[in-house]
């Protein structure tokens, strides 16, 4: 008899899939320039992944309630407090076209919350990327114009969601 998953492991799952998600964007941006943004710093668990394993790269971190585990604070000016509705477009506008990975990982267990975010997270963040630039998501979005790649085998399908903006226009 199947059941619905309980909460431990979708959690489990989802983290499963973002460390086997940023495993293999990490192998395919290892020749590209440019900075990641990451949309939600939460404890900072995941901005701490990115600093080891980027190194060298600067990593913008967008977040409206600060509250990281010790160690896990991105220095300023990277920490961009507040809004991201508000925030991310100066940065957007700033670093169009040159971002290779924006990471959102901005949902939560509100359903309202998440429609929100996908609604958001396409509507601003995609300008910023590079040709060929990647957007990790916790959420499924729809993004105009960006492919939606398989996931790696070692990701649950369903929990992690990669995009990649086309290398030129039209393809």
């Amino acid at each position: 008899m199947q059941t619905e998953l309980s909460m431990l492991d979708r959690f489990h799952f989802r983290l499963k899939s973002q460390h086997a998600c940023f495993a293999w964007v990490f192998a395919q941006m290892a020749d590209m320039q440019g900075p990641v943004f990451e949309l939600g710093l939460g404890k900072g668990r995941t901005y701490d992944h990115l600093r080891r394993n980027q190194p060298g790269r600067e990593i913008y971190v967008f977040e409206r309630d600060v509250r990281p585990i010790e160690g896990c604070l991105p220095p300023d000016p990277y920490l961009v407090r507040g809004d991201i509705e508000v925030n991310l477009p100066v940065y957007v506008k700033r670093f169009a076209g040159k971002v290779a990975l924006v990471h959102s990982d901005v949902g939560d267990i509100s359903l309202e919350h998440n429609q929100m975010m996908r609604e958001l997270v396409p509507r601003i963040a995609p300008p910023a990327l590079m040709p060929g630039g990647f957007l990790l998501s916790d959420l499924n979005l729809e993004v105009p114009g960006f492919a939606q790649l398989p996931l790696p085998p070692d990701a649950v399908p369903g929990r992690y969601f990669i995009y990649r903006k086309p290398l030129t226009a039209g393809s």
